[in-house]
């Protein structure tokens, strides 16, 4: 690939629906296991080059509210695989300046995944760096029904008027609040759809869908992704395009 980034252009936020590990890993001749262990050393390539280019935050789509209907071994072993992973690398994430955050629902994960995720959130809070989003136990009619009633909460109390419920509102009640929209969304491993995936955020982003299973996913994939980016004009809704 000879065309470079445009490193004035690069995208603040960068939300990835990791898809694909179970067939990559059954087109291996591999276990579901292995696919989801391949996929988790793909995840810090990509984090360590969106450090190096400068990208703000990645929002990483790890397991949805829906993905509990998998079968129970599998669910456990993707469980305990994000807790050993988080356990084993919270002195890298700490030493490069990462900034960890959860987004989705506590309740229901098992005490030593929700333990690691706390610990690394609580170890990172004050980093500077990239703003990595673990989009786990999520999904974003959850979210936003989470949204509704906190403001409904908030109306309720008196703290606020209906009238004055604005999209600023609804921003700081999802579970992403501090956060910037993603500028683009990238969907491996042939999949065209968002799934239940930052409804309310992605209104303006760029999609990008690729054929290659997660594991797959290199840096070189991901540059692609993002010169791709680079080539679209963004409207926003307006005639005028946006760089």
């Amino acid at each position: 690939m000879n065309q470079e980034l445009d490193k004035e252009r690069i995208p603040r936020h960068v939300a990835i629906i990791m898809d694909g590990n179970g067939r990559w890993a059954e087109k291996q001749n591999l276990s579901r296991t292995q696919g989801h262990i391949a996929g988790v050393k793909r995840v810090e390539e990509i984090i360590d080059y969106a450090s190096e280019i400068g990208i703000e935050a990645v929002t990483l789509y790890t397991f949805s509210s829906e993905n509990w209907n998998r079968p129970s071994n599998e669910v456990s072993t993707i469980m305990n695989i994000v807790a050993a992973v988080l356990n084993r690398k919270l002195k890298k994430l700490k030493q490069d300046n990462f900034k960890f955050r959860m987004i989705g629902r506590e309740e229901g994960l098992p005490e030593n995944c929700l333990e690691a995720i706390k610990l690394v959130v609580e170890e990172t809070k004050e980093n500077k760096g990239v703003k990595i989003n673990l989009a786990f136990n999520y999904g974003s009619r959850i979210e936003i029904l989470d949204a509704i009633k906190s403001i409904a909460r908030s109306v309720q109390q008196g703290e606020l008027s209906v009238e004055d419920i604005d999209e600023d509102s609804v921003n700081n009640a999802l579970y992403t609040h501090g956060l910037p929209d993603p500028d683009l969304l990238i969907r491996t491993s042939g999949e065209q759809r968002i799934s239940n995936f930052l409804l309310w955020q992605l209104s303006y982003a760029e999609l990008y869908f690729t054929d290659k299973f997660w594991p797959d996913f290199s840096i070189e994939e991901f540059k692609r992704a993002l010169l791709d980016y680079q080539n679209r004009q963004r409207r926003f809704g307006n005639l005028t395009p946006q760089s």
